[in-house]
């Protein structure tokens, strides 16, 4: 996406068009690799380098109270971000820490048919995210860490 899309998608989602904001969703989608809140502040402090890292870190939040950027958890704990859109997966090393994107139509279909059969009392899904769990192997892994 390109700036003019980000500004249309924070006016829709009530958020005013701030520097800020356009810095930080840029560096997510640049970024690619489901960055953390300090990777995307050393980001951004290469080119905006007056931006605090506790406003990276608020408008961060913000963006994904607004369902604009996705938060994804790891095993280890860290909180890492994610700009895009599209219904996807999230393939995660455990040796390396690496996350990627797995998109597999065929499976995203499997499961929402699973839970339109398979109802939870009282519960309302709104989105299903399956994080596969595992380890490269060494001669892949080595090509993918950073």
């Amino acid at each position: 996406m390109n700036s003019g899309d980000y500004k249309i998608i924070l006016r829709e989602r009530g958020l005013k068009v701030t520097p800020q904001r356009l810095a930080v969703i840029e560096a997510v989608e640049v970024l690619h690799d489901h960055p953390t809140a300090d990777d995307v502040s050393r980001f951004i402090r290469k080119k905006h380098p007056s931006i605090a890292t506790g406003t990276v870190y608020k408008t961060l939040e913000t963006l994904v109270d607004k369902d604009i950027l996705k938060r994804v958890k790891t095993d280890s704990g860290l909180l890492r971000y994610d700009a895009v859109r599209d219904q996807h997966h999230h393939i995660y090393c455990t040796h390396c820490d690496r996350i990627e994107d797995y998109y597999d139509s065929g499976l995203t279909e499997l499961i929402y048919g699973y839970f339109e059969k398979k109802q939870i009392p009282d519960f309302t899904i709104e989105d299903i995210k399956l994080q596969i769990v595992g380890k490269y192997t060494d001669k892949r892994d080595s090509v993918r860490k950073k």
